[in-house]
């Protein structure tokens, strides 16, 4: 029965997120590490005022992710599968062992100031539950504009859909969404429009800097939530990383083919628990559980029995 560690993306983010990862001398040297790369102490970025910047969340999440992975592989926890949703993949990428950490950092960096300098107000997403995809769909057709466009951008669940685009698009397609039936329906900690065409010439430029990237061959798979696919070829990711940030992520295929495939257990990265919530719901019959709120040391030990019951 296979283990996923799966890396949450945008929207997860909590002040203090950084501080409150567990005591491991790990993740101290982990952070340590990020701070020398960077140039300045990364606990810097950790506040609430300082999340508010697109490119302080993003290198939050990498490092807090693969910190954590680090810690969980150095305590022999087994992982068989990687996967990480929006900037997740860049950690998934790296405990995958396709992208060397600091490389990671430096890309992760320049993808939240290319995001950040493209669209610095009136831009953002929403998330909307209890509708249907092709509902949805039709709503977002019809808010549609070229003054306030809107798209589809997560398919997090069957009816767990995120839309990205101005505010006003996103605040009336939430609106029509509400009127129409919808569980929920409101806006995310996500001030820029991921996912989405917008965001073309941002992945061109990603594109360019991953052109001067060495990746490897990953020594465990990659879980693509642009396509919903494992990938091992190292060109594949390369295209994968860059052309993410425009494309929607497809959680749900991923997470479902894993499945299919005989993932058993995902163990979702500090800080949230965003991810472990959609496999619960989604998924039963399999263990979803996260770091947040079970401990290295349990999630170490689940993570190896499940390997031990193969």
């Amino acid at each position: 029965m296979s283990v996923v560690f799966t890396f949450p993306g945008q929207g997860s983010q909590e002040p203090h997120m950084l501080r409150s990862l567990p005591p491991h001398p790990v993740i101290a040297g982990t952070l340590q590490e990020a701070s020398e790369i960077l140039g300045e102490d990364l606990l810097l970025w950790d506040s609430e005022d300082a999340l508010k910047s697109t490119v302080a969340v993003q290198v939050a999440l990498l490092v807090s992710g693969v910190a954590a992975a680090r810690a969980l592989q150095a305590e022999g926890a087994h992982v068989d599968w990687a996967a990480g949703h929006s900037v997740g993949a860049f950690g998934a990428a790296v405990i995958a062992g396709s992208l060397a950490f600091p490389t990671a950092l430096t890309l992760v960096k320049l993808r939240g100031e290319l995001m950040e300098n493209a669209f610095r107000q009136g831009y953002g997403m929403g998330v909307v539950l209890g509708i249907q995809q092709q509902k949805l769909h039709d709503i977002v057709a019809r808010t549609f504009s070229r003054e306030d466009p809107v798209y589809l951008a997560n398919y997090n669940a069957p009816d767990q859909i995120v839309v990205a685009g101005s505010v006003r698009g996103v605040d009336r397609v939430l609106a029509t969404a509400r009127q129409e039936g919808a569980r929920r329906a409101e806006r995310i900690q996500v001030n820029v429009p991921s996912h989405c065409p917008l965001l073309d010439p941002v992945a061109d430029k990603l594109a360019e800097a991953l052109k001067e990237v060495p990746l490897r061959r990953p020594a465990i798979p990659y879980a693509s939530n642009r396509t919903g696919r494992t990938l091992l070829d190292p060109e594949a990711i390369r295209e994968d990383l860059a052309y993410g940030v425009s494309r929607p992520v497809r959680w749900h295929e991923a997470a479902s083919l894993l499945v299919e495939r005989g993932a058993r257990l995902f163990i979702e990265m500090p800080p949230g628990r965003v991810l472990t919530n959609l496999a619960k719901t989604a998924f039963p019959s399999i263990r979803s559980v996260s770091v947040a709120d079970s401990g290295l040391k349990t999630c170490c030990i689940l993570a190896n029995r499940h390997k031990a019951n193969d």
